[in-house]
């Protein structure tokens, strides 16, 4: 088990150090990025609480996902050991306001409980699941992001 645990931890280092090579070659060869300075912090920051996630464990199935009969998209679908996880990424570049797991409002609660009653409808309907939300702070004295994971952040309803 050890050594599987091992192969498995050398495995996603060499996906993020690969991806991470990506992203820079796709930097420097392909066209700017013209989308708004959050949304690039956003899709950072979800891509560094993917990697976080898969150092904690977890086994991802989806990231991104909609659905057709309801708005809004829940960022991460994960297991964790045998319980199905939706994550919620908020990421931010300073702590100066509120923190970021305060954004998960029960209107963003109810969004993403919508979302993920769709995604068990079709996948894993009888299976234990619940919500966890990861936060991302990009602050300018730090040269690595501040993550952290709330387990179980809200009730399912």
């Amino acid at each position: 088990m050890f050594w599987g645990l091992s192969l498995s931890r050398l495995s996603g280092r060499v996906t993020e150090t690969a991806v991470r090579a990506l992203d820079w070659v796709a930097g420097r060869t392909l066209p700017p990025d013209h989308a708004p300075a959050h949304q690039r912090t956003g899709r950072r920051g979800e891509e560094d609480a993917y990697f976080h996630l898969r150092r904690l464990g977890y086994v991802m199935v989806a990231r991104n996902f909609r659905s057709a009969r309801r708005r809004g998209e829940i960022d991460i679908i994960g297991w964790e050991r045998d319980v199905l996880c939706f994550i919620e990424v908020k990421t931010r570049t300073t702590r100066d306001v509120k923190p970021a797991e305060a954004a998960v409002d029960r209107d963003k609660q109810r969004g993403l409980a919508a979302v993920a009653h769709e995604y068990l409808r079709h996948v894993a309907p009888s299976c234990r699941w619940r919500f966890d939300v990861v936060t991302v702070y990009y602050e300018p004295q730090s040269s690595q992001p501040s993550i952290e994971l709330f387990r179980n952040a809200f009730p399912v309803a």
